[in-house]
């Protein structure tokens, strides 16, 4: 329960920062095949956990790389709806779904969507994708999909802010079998992997670093793994929380239920009225988030990540599906978003 309602909290804070970024109306594309990724969005994501005090086990450092890849996915032109997690609960809802709401009286749809917000899965709605790949079913952390289509974009995500020598290293060589197990099922999808590494790993274990940078940077070159891999190194300053201290694995979490989705997070309400007032002034209050990019080859670097994913997608479908993303990278440096 306390997981939850710290990603409830999170949810709170994630939503206007991406919703009101000023990027989210400008062209990504600013050249011809380079891709300009919202940093400034991203450290202001990263900075929530910290200021929630969030363990790297409520999920909720992990969900602010989850929201921030799906940001770039939406500002690249993609189907807002369609990519997943979406900007309001549900976040994983399909489209036909929502077209059937959105085409009801006012009052039906209002009710529909009360139904769909509190009855989770058998509903309609989850918190989180679950695909299946070859053998076995895999939590997927943003992912672009339809029914006419099935899984256009496939990407995890992990986390690791400590304990580097005992656990990121494992993340990464899991992944590997990830890749492989998603990709023999969805060979058109175009799969990715984001890895977020805290700068300190640098500082405590020079040799572990070096060695992740090579394996992530190896993991991009598989043909039957990821089409691209994008290393985020953040830099703060500050404590850990005590459960990452003590050496907390951010995927210490039960196994997925084949039988049953994970219900959306649960709704934060104020009957003060204050709430708005309370999340403007977290937000003014957000800890400081540098990115390391100089730590970062170019070929792990989310620019090539994002350039590389939405080619992938784009290349793998008709040129009449996802108009407006082709739009936008056929002409970079217009702000095609701004003329709407």
């Amino acid at each position: 329960m306390a997981d939850d309602t710290k990603k409830a909290q999170a949810w709170r804070l994630f939503d206007p920062i991406v919703t009101e970024a000023p990027g989210r109306r400008t062209n990504p594309w600013v050249e011809p095949g380079v891709f300009a990724p919202d940093y400034e969005v991203l450290q202001q994501l990263l900075g929530v956990p910290l200021l929630l005090d969030a363990a790297t086990t409520s999920g909720v450092p992990a969900l602010a790389l989850d929201v921030w890849v799906a940001y770039e996915l939406r500002r690249a032109g993609l189907e807002p709806d369609r990519v997943w997690p979406r900007e309001e609960a549900p976040r994983v809802i399909s489209q036909d779904v929502l077209d059937f709401v959105n085409g009801q009286t006012k009052q039906t749809a209002n009710a529909l969507r009360g139904r769909i917000a509190k009855g989770g899965s058998r509903n309609g709605g989850a918190a989180s994708g679950n695909i299946l790949g070859k053998n076995y079913l895999k939590q997927v952390d943003v992912i672009l999909s339809h029914w006419s289509t099935g899984p256009e974009v496939l990407i995890s995500t992990k986390r690791m802010d400590s304990s580097f020598g005992n656990n990121a290293a494992n993340r990464v060589e899991e992944s590997y079998g990830d890749a492989k197990n998603l990709r023999l099922r969805h060979p058109q999808a175009a799969c990715g992997f984001v890895y977020g590494l805290r700068s300190t790993c640098w500082d405590q274990s020079l040799d572990k670093a070096n060695w992740l940078v090579d394996l992530l940077t190896k993991l991009g070159r598989e043909e039957d793994a990821y089409h691209a891999v994008a290393l985020v190194v953040p830099e703060y300053s500050g404590p850990l929380p005590s459960a990452d201290e003590a050496g907390a694995d951010p995927d210490d979490e039960a196994p997925i239920d084949p039988s049953a989705l994970a219900e959306p997070e649960p709704l934060v309400e104020n009957d003060d009225g204050d709430d708005d007032a309370v999340v403007r002034q977290q937000l003014a209050t957000l800890p400081s988030v540098t990115l390391r990019g100089d730590l970062v080859p170019h070929e792990i670097s989310p620019e090539r990540f994002f350039a590389v994913m939405l080619s992938k997608v784009l290349d793998h479908t008709p040129i009449n599906y996802h108009v407006m993303a082709r739009h936008l990278r056929n002409n970079p440096g217009v702000d095609l978003l701004a003329e709407q």
